[in-house]
C-alpha cells in the first residue's frame, strides 16, 4: 500500500500530450505501446496472436538468459514527477515480482546507451492482477522514464504523475490558454465524474466524442454540478471558450465561472471555499454541440477557476485564453 494519491495531478506518459514507449528490450508478447493506453485495461477470453496469448499491456517473453527487461517511455511534456502507477491487472501467472522506475532529461526521442538516468523509484515489490501506487523518491525535471521489470513478464499499464514543467520566460507576453493542459492547467476537483473526467476539460484539440469531456450523471435532487480546476499560471484572462462538442440530448443548460486569485488550499475544504469566489463570467445559456466564446475586461490575475453547470450534463474544453501574469 502507499499514502501516495493521484489527485490533482497530470499522467505526464498519456499519448493525447504526445507521450509515446519509444523503446523496450522485448515485447514479444504484447507490444509496448498499451503500456501507456488510456483506456482501462481489457481482459479477452480466447483472444490469440501469432505469438500466444493477446494480452493489453506490455509483455516480454520468459528471460532464459541472465539479466532483466525494461521499457523507455518519453513523456509528454517535461514533467516534475510526483508518483507513479504500476498496473498489473489481468497478468496472474506471469507478471514481474518486482520493478523500479529512472528518470533522465534528453532532447532525443531514444536517450543514447551513455545516457546517466537517475533512480525515481527503487525496486518495489509487484503482485499479480493489481494495481500499485508509488511515491517518487527523487524530485527534479524528467522526459524520459524507465521502468525495470525484474526478470521479465508483464505490466498492463503504467501511469505518471506531476505537474508539466513549462518554460514561462521564453512565452513572455504572448496570448496563451492558460488552462491547456500541456501549459500545466489541471483538474482538481470535481462533486461528480461519472461519464467523463475533469481533467479532459483541459486536453489538447476538440473532443472525440462525448466520453471525451467531462459529463456527469442526471442530477435527480435540487443544486448544481461543478469543478474546480488550476491553471498552468497565474493570468489575467481576455476569452473564455465553453465547448460543448458531442453533448446534444445532455449539455449543460447553463454554465457559469468563479475564480480566485488566492491559494486553493486544501482540497478537503475546497468546495466550501471556491463557491465563495469572486465570479469570472456571470451564468450564461448554453446550447447542444457548440463553441461558446464570451470576452472578458479587466480580469485579475487568476489562479484557479470554478465551472458551475446548470444542473448537470456535459462540457468537452474550457479554454481560459490570457496573459501570465
Amino acid at each position: 500500500m502507499s499514502d501516495f494519491s493521484p489527485v490533482g495531478l497530470i499522467d505526464l506518459a498519456q499519448p493525447r500530450l504526445g507521450a509515446e514507449v519509444v523503446y523496450a528490450t522485448d515485447d514479444f508478447f504484447a507490444d509496448k505501446s498499451r503500456l501507456i493506453d488510456p483506456a482501462e485495461p481489457v481482459f479477452i477470453p480466447g483472444k490469440y496472436d501469432d505469438n500466444g496469448k493477446w494480452m493489453d499491456g506490455w509483455e516480454s517473453r520468459r528471460k532464459r538468459v541472465p539479466g532483466y527487461d525494461w521499457a523507455i517511455v518519453r513523456l509528454g511534456v517535461p514533467g516534475r514527477i510526483a508518483g507513479f502507477e504500476i498496473d498489473t491487472r489481468h497478468f496472474t501467472g506471469n507478471y514481474p515480482p518486482r520493478a523500479s522506475i529512472d528518470g533522465c532529461y534528453c532532447r532525443e526521442a531514444i536517450p543514447p546507451g551513455d545516457t546517466a538516468w537517475t533512480s525515481l523509484l527503487g525496486v518495489t515489490d509487484l503482485q499479480g492482477d493489481s494495481r500499485r501506487l508509488a511515491a517518487a523518491e527523487t524530485p527534479g525535471v524528467w522526459t524520459h522514464v524507465r521502468l525495470n521489470i525484474f526478470p521479465d513478464g508483464g505490466v498492463a499499464r503504467l501511469r505518471v504523475f506531476g505537474r508539466v514543467e513549462v518554460d514561462w520566460s521564453a512565452i513572455g507576453d504572448r496570448r496563451v490558454d492558460l488552462l491547456a493542459l500541456e501549459n500545466g492547467g489541471r483538474g482538481l476537483l470535481a462533486n461528480n465524474e461519472h461519464y467523463g473526467r475533469v481533467e479532459n476539460l483541459t486536453a489538447p484539440g476538440r473532443g472525440r466524442d462525448m466520453g471525451d469531456g467531462w459529463e456527469t450523471r442526471r442530477r435527480r435532487e435540487p443544486g448544481h454540478d461543478w469543478a474546480v480546476l488550476a491553471l498552468g499560471h497565474a493570468g489575467r484572462i481576455e476569452e473564455i471558450l465553453v465547448d460543448t462538442r458531442h453533448f446534444k440530448g445532455n449539455y449543460p443548460d447553463r454554465c457559469m465561472i468563479q475564480a480566485t486569485t488566492e491559494d486553493a488550499g486544501p482540497l478537503e475544504t475546497l468546495e466550501a471555499r471556491s463557491a465563495a469566489w469572486p465570479v469570472l463570467l456571470p451564468e450564461v445559456k448554453l446550447q447542444a454541440d457548440a463553441e461558446h466564446r464570451f470576452e472578458v475586461a479587466d480580469s485579475a490575475a487568476i489562479r484557479f477557476v470554478r465551472l458551475n453547470i446548470f444542473p448537470d450534463g456535459g462540457v468537452s474544453r474550457l479554454r481560459l485564453w490570457g496573459r501570465q501574469a
